[in-house]
């Protein structure tokens, strides 16, 4: 990552620097959206989740304070907005949507993995929205327990809970399959 730091870049966008938001919303969109399409589960409300996050980032900046790292902070602001959303609207199961044919054959070990890609997809889109949450904040994006902690606004034995509740469920779902 070069150039200035996240925390120096805030500073700048606290005092208005569009160049510093700018740099600081490139450097982080890809991750926020991709955060948020797991979480999510749906692309077009995804787009939409990060730009309502980064909006409030650039109307927020002058409250942000370094104690934290600005990723964290972000992170915390899109898992907000996303379990907001799935809190408003009901979400239908991932199998309703069917799988979409595939116009080229491909050799049985991929349909095997895309099969074992879809029933994973499942039980954690069917996992409660805060275990979903702590699965792909540790597992998916590779946060440290307390990095997750700060997300979901709990204590990081909060974290380890709901991830032992979740992972107890997701082998409870996934023992069919094996």
């Amino acid at each position: 990552m070069g150039g200035p730091a996240d925390h120096e870049l805030m500073a700048r966008v606290a005092r208005g620097d569009g160049q510093a938001f700018s740099l600081l919303s490139r450097r982080h969109v890809r991750a926020a959206l991709s955060l948020a399409r797991r979480i999510g589960g749906n692309d077009a409300v995804a787009e939409e989740i990060v730009q309502e996050a980064f909006l409030r980032v650039w109307i927020h900046a002058p409250r942000w304070r370094p104690d934290a790292a600005f990723r964290t902070w972000l992170y915390r602001i899109v898992v907000n907005l996303c379990l907001n959303e799935r809190r408003r609207a009901p979400v239908l199961p991932l199998a309703a949507a069917g799988d979409p044919a595939d116009p080229a054959p491909g050799p049985d070990t991929e349909l095997a993995a895309q099969e074992r890609d879809r029933v994973v997809a499942t039980a954690i889109d069917a996992l409660p929205a805060r275990q979903r949450a702590a699965i792909v904040l540790t597992y998916q994006d590779g946060l440290s327990n307390a990095e997750a902690a700060d997300v979901l606004d709990t204590s990081v034995s909060g974290v380890e809970t709901l991830l032992v509740r979740a992972k107890r469920t997701l082998r409870a779902a996934l023992a069919a399959y094996a």
